[in-house]
């Protein structure tokens, strides 16, 4: 399954695979995307799985929304790659 995402506001919600083949598709609709809000909630729901390049995306979401003094909210339960990511990050 390919990558889709849907936005409402400041809420985007992705559904299926994040990987290098989509990152194009990703990298196009969060791009500079601090610039135009403040704070953003990303649903990773129904990511059905996710390689290194997913995770180091939304790892790079999380670090310009740090370095540029604004929110994010990562929501749902859908990959455990990231969550052993940011777990890694956080007791190193």
């Amino acid at each position: 399954m390919n990558l889709r995402i849907t936005n409402n506001n400041n809420f985007f919600k992705l559904k299926g695979i994040l990987d290098r083949n989509n990152m194009d598709v990703f990298q196009q609709e969060f791009n500079n995307i601090f610039d135009r809000v403040s704070n953003l909630t990303i649903s990773i729901e129904e990511i059905e799985w996710m390689d290194k390049y997913g995770v180091k995306a939304i790892a790079g979401l999380h670090n310009e929304a740090i370095m540029k003094n604004k929110k994010l909210s990562i929501i749902g339960l859908g990959c455990k790659e990231l969550y052993e990511h940011f777990k890694y990050k956080t007791t190193a």
